[in-house]
Formats: C-alpha cells, structure tokens, sequence
C-alpha cells in the first residue's frame, strides 16, 4: 500500500477507537458498562446489531463466496424478517420488563439455576470460538499486505479491540458502531462503482451482470429441495429462520445489544431496521463478489490468490513445477478471454444460438482454468500437508490491493478492520456480561459492590480477548470463514433457542426435564455434524425441536413417576 492508503487506514481506526473512548467517559458503573444505562436509540440500536452481525469475515469471505458460488448465499438470510417479528412480539418485552442484564437471568426465573448455567456455558462456548475467528479475519488482511507472520497480525488486532471495550463497555461499543456503519456503508458503494468502472470500455454494469449470469453466478434463488444442499430456498426461511431466532433472541451478543434501548419501542424499531436493510445489504456485498468475478473474466487473476502459500511453493523445491502450472494458467486464461468476448458479441446481437454456444464454450474454458487451479492446489499440499488450500478469503482482498487506486485502498482495508472491531468488541462485551452476571455474581460473589462487579467485568474482558486470540491463531484450518462461523453457530443455537421455546410456550415443563432435554439434543447435534447427516442450517431446526420433544417426553416420565410413588 502507498503512504497515503497507510494514512487513510491509521487515521480512520485510531479516531474511531478514541471516539469510542470520548463518548464512554464517566461509566462508572455495570449498568453503563454492560448496559449503556440503557438510554440508546433505535437507530443506535439497529446499526449496533448490524455491525455486531457485519464482522470482517462479512467483507473478506462474502465476496469471494459470491466470486466462486454466485449469490445463493443470500438465501441464508431469508428468515431473517420472520425472526424479527418474533422477536418483538416475544423476547424484547420480557427480557426489558424483567429488568434482565442478560438473557440467561431469565432462565433461573422460569426454571432453575442448572438450566441457566447450561446454557449460558454453551453460549460461552460458542461465542468464545466465533469471536476467535472474527479476530482472525482482520489479520490475514494484515498479515498479507505487510508480508509477516499472521500470528502477530493476530496478536495487534485483538489487543485494539480489548482496549477500548475493556475501558468503555457496551457504550464505547454501540457508539464506535454507529460511525463504523457509516464509513463501511460509504466504502462499499465505492467499491462496487469501481469494479465496474475497472471493466473493459465496452463492458457496463448491465453486460457485467449478463456474464456472470451465463456463468451461474446469478443464482441467488434455488427452489429445489435437498437436505444436502447448504443453500436453497427452504434452508434459508426454514434453518435460516431458526438460526436467525436463536442469535437475534437468545445471543448475549445481540441481546445486550437492543437491552440498551431507551424502551420497548425504541428497541424493536432497531431490530426491524436491521430486518429491512441485512437482506440487501448481503445481496449487494455478495454482487460485489459477482462482479469482481466478471471483471477477472478479462483480467488474467492469480492461479491462487492467498500470497503467502504462493511464496511457500516459490521457495520450494516444486518451484519449476508451479511456474509451469502458471504458464499453464495463462494460456488458459487466453482462451477464456477470447470466449468472453465471443460471448458478449453474442449477447450484443441477441441471438440465442450463438449466447448458447459461446456460454457452453466459456464455461469448458472456465473449467478447464479450475482443473489448472486444482493442480497447484495439490502441489501446494505436495510440499506442505498443512498447506491452507482454501483462498476464498483472499480474492477480494487480492483485488482492493491491486486495482483501486491510492486512498480508496486504505479505506478498503480500514472497513474490514472496522467491521472486525465492531462485532469482536460486541463479542468480548457479551462474553464479560455472561460471565460476570450469569457465574461470578450468582455463583462465586453474590453480595459484592457495584465496583467490584465493574472491575470483573473488565478483568473478564480481558481474559476472553486472551482466548479468543489464541482460538484466532487456529482459525486458519476452518477454511471459507464465513461458512465456518455459521456451522459453528449451527452446532449451538439449535439447542439454546429451543431451552427459550420450551421457557416462553411450554408452561408444564419444568427446569429438571428441559436441562436433560437440551443435553440429549446437543449430543445428538454433535453427532450429526461429525457423521455429516445433513446440511448445517437444518441443525439449527432439529436443535430446536429435539429439545421441545425431549422436554415433553421426560416431563412426562417425570410426572408418571411421581403419580406411581404417590
């Protein structure tokens, strides 16, 4: 990067951060520090849920989903409108009206203290993981561009977020979000106008998405039903819509995030308002992806974008054979720019004969180019059988430092930090309150001050950046990040969001059948996942049911045994 896109990038993450400290000077207290004295806007609270939900995987790992799977992804967000609703009818009035610090509080009210500790030590588990990786994202970004060991980059990343969350809290949090969505919502625009901007003279939007839509990447919406298939239709309202009702009501790091609001109102207009605007804002980042697709139809991309694996093979002995796979590479990019441009003749005379030949054509070029790419894959693992094959997470990453000009790169990679910094605090935020509400003040000091709690609080800050940095320095085996963060997600919400079903509609159930419900379940969810017995949005789903089924079904045993020993 140039000195200027340094510039851009310091001068953007630093007064963000310090904002963040300016506006949560004088908390004092845990009820600041964990709950903003709960005097936030909706419009507060909306952005701080999307950008909670926005993490760096969303800009690094989005795009080149929609640069290698065209837009089904999208579909996976389908439900989230339903969810939404149910949300405000149900979840906000009674965690507001209970005064609650955390959703879990809620939990030892309607059942008993197992119950809550179960799930909030799931919810910790999860969210400790998933925080982890969000940490990681921001740190391939740097890692790549200043070429030194991501374990560093890992390391500098974390330690900015933990400070200003530590000092802050959620009001450090929520404020810093709102002018992140900001920036982020600008950045984005730019991005799109350029990649189009970059194409050939020839080529306008509308030719860019006619390529890419012979090339199936136009796919946003798949009505088969398959329940293999990750992304369709039905997973996206159906999975979607319980994983997006299990994070939205039952994850602290949401849940603290509309707790803040003023009232009942002000905290189901956030959440409404992020209902309307995630949808086309996944779609549009994902288009990103279909367009910097199209745009290196023309222009030749890297046979492997993640630059650190490309120097490892470089300076090996299989040097020689990766330079003929590259040349190799070339020749067959060649061939695919000349059916591109067969192709968008083609479209330019309207005649279907000649679109379906030259489509058929450019795809068997394009394929062709894959099964080079999969050669230096192999060579790659060849030389290192730790070799991290998966460069999704690099393809937009390897366009922004290479094609956009000076200042606007900065501000580029500034967005994907930003975005890391909002969801990781939110992370560490969610990850203290639970700790220090749901175990250090119900089980371990019960009658301490609200100064000492402030102190946990922030000590317990501190301990989870600590963890959540060490999971990040693994993350690099998880592959495409922003699958891996759902499935993870998909192996908990499942049954957490059915322990809140079970509590909010099951009145004659009663604490002790609902905890040995929710362990069979998250028995049986594991073994799913490993066995590999369907697509993960559908866990989330059979999480839920299994839990409200197993309830029932032990309530029941329970009653009979009672009646029998009577």
């Amino acid at each position: 990067m140039s000195s200027i896109d340094w510039l851009v990038l310091f001068v953007t993450l630093f007064s963000i951060v310090l904002y963040g400290i300016w506006k949560s000077r004088g908390t004092k207290n845990i009820d600041g520090f964990l709950l903003a004295d709960k005097k936030l806007p909706w419009y507060h609270i909306g952005l701080s849920v999307m950008a909670t939900q926005a993490s760096a995987i969303t800009f690094l790992s989005a795009p080149g989903q929609g640069y290698n799977d065209g837009l089904r992804f999208v579909q996976f967000y389908f439900g989230l409108p339903l969810a939404m609703i149910v949300i405000c009818i149900t979840f906000i009035p009674i965690f507001k009206n209970l005064n609650v610090f955390t959703a879990y509080e809620f939990l030892e009210k309607r059942f008993d203290l197992k119950t809550r500790s179960l799930t909030a030590f799931l919810f910790l588990l999860q969210r400790g993981l998933s925080t982890g990786i969000t940490i990681y994202a921001p740190s391939i970004v740097l890692s790549t561009i200043l070429q030194i060991d991501i374990r560093f980059t890992t390391l500098f990343t974390g330690c900015i977020v933990i400070l200003y969350t530590v000092y802050g809290g959620t009001k450090a949090v929520s404020y810093t979000q709102v002018l992140q969505m900001s920036i982020i919502f600008s950045g984005l625009f730019m991005a799109a106008y350029m990649v189009v901007h970059l194409l050939p003279a020839n080529i306008g939007f509308v030719d860019a998405l006619h390529i890419a839509g012979k090339m199936d990447k136009l796919n946003a919406i798949d009505t088969n039903f398959n329940w293999d298939n990750k992304y369709n239709i039905w997973s996206g309202i159906i999975g979607g819509f319980f994983l997006q009702l299990s994070y939205f009501g039952t994850d602290q790091s949401q849940v603290g995030r509309y707790l803040t609001g003023k009232s009942i109102t002000q905290s189901r207009l956030g959440l409404v308002m992020n209902g309307l605007i995630k949808i086309p804002m996944q779609f549009f980042i994902l288009l990103i992806g279909t367009l910097v697709f199209t745009f290196y139809q023309f222009q030749q991309p890297p046979v492997f974008f993640n630059p650190v694996e490309v120097e490892r093979i470089e300076n090996s002995t299989y040097k020689n054979d990766f330079l003929k796979i590259e040349n190799n590479y070339q020749l067959a990019h060649a061939e695919k720019q000349i059916r591109v441009n067969e192709l968008v003749a083609a479209i330019e005379s309207k005649n279907e004969k000649a679109i379906d030949a030259a489509q058929m054509q450019l795809l068997e070029a394009n394929n062709q180019s894959e099964l080079i790419r999969n050669e230096a894959k192999d060579l790659m693992l060849k030389n290192n059988a730790d070799a991290d094959t998966n460069d999704t997470n690099y393809i937009f990453l390897s366009f922004v430092t290479q094609y956009l000009p000076v200042g606007l790169v900065g501000l580029l990679i500034a967005i994907i930090f930003l975005a890391s910094m909002g969801s990781t605090a939110s992370g560490l935020n969610s990850l203290a309150s639970t700790t220090v509400i749901d175990f250090y003040k119900r089980l371990i000091n019960k009658n301490a001050s609200d100064h000492n709690y402030l102190n946990a609080s922030r000590w317990s800050t501190v301990g989870w950046g600590i963890f959540c940095m060490i999971v990040a320095l693994y993350a690099s085996k998880l592959g495409n990040l922003i699958e891996a963060v759902n499935i993870l997600g998909s192996l908990f919400y499942g049954t957490i969001l059915g322990i809140f079903i079970v509590a909010f509609y099951l009145k004659k159930v009663c604490g002790t059948a609902v905890f040995y419900a929710a362990v069979l379940a998250e028995a049986f969810i594991v073994y799913a996942w490993l066995t590999d017995l369907t697509a993960f949005l559908w866990l989330n789903v059979i999480g839920c049911l299994l839990v409200m089924f197993f309830s029932i079904l032990i309530q029941k045993f329970f009653s009979k045994t009672k009646k029998t020993t009577k």
